[in-house]
């Protein structure tokens, strides 16, 4: 698996990361608060053109794994399906942990339990809860942080 900086040609591969992991995690997110076309455009137009996101790769070059970064942030983290349970997520946070030694934080929403198990495995520690006024979806999410190296 190679992880390599997404650019404009990614897009149609980033999207399909993207819309795939939220589809197939439906059961454990609140409904979506975009469109399709919304989505694609903020891949696209805003984690690709104006962020730092990155793509997991596989030998055949197809994407397994998107993550996009700020700084002191993870903003998105996102596996393909059929990845699922083989190690892309783990090699994303270890490529951002080793981008921003000095911590990360990152929020995800309280009812999505495998991605709170999965952050708590790579030592993320919850530090903050709201009920989810703050954010598009209005659901109930939790802010974690990782100290740093």
């Amino acid at each position: 698996m190679l992880i390599r900086r997404a650019g404009s040609a990614d897009a149609p591969a980033a999207i399909r990361v993207f819309r795939g992991s939220r589809t197939a995690a439906a059961a454990y997110l609140p409904s979506a608060a975009h469109t399709e076309a919304e989505d694609e455009e903020f891949v696209r137009g805003v984690l690709i053109a104006e962020g730092q996101t990155w793509l997991a790769v596989d030998g055949d070059g197809r994407a397994a794994g998107l993550l996009s970064l700020s700084p002191g942030w993870i903003d998105q983290l996102y596996v393909a399906p059929e990845y699922w349970g083989r190690g892309v997520g783990t090699l994303l946070v270890g490529h951002a942990k080793a981008l921003q030694p000095s911590g990360l934080q990152l929020w995800t929403f309280e009812s999505n339990l495998g991605a709170r198990r999965f952050y708590e495995r790579h030592g993320f520690v919850a530090v903050e809860r709201t009920d989810g006024a703050g954010n598009e979806e209005r659901a109930p999410d939790i802010r974690y942080a990782w100290s740093g190296a």
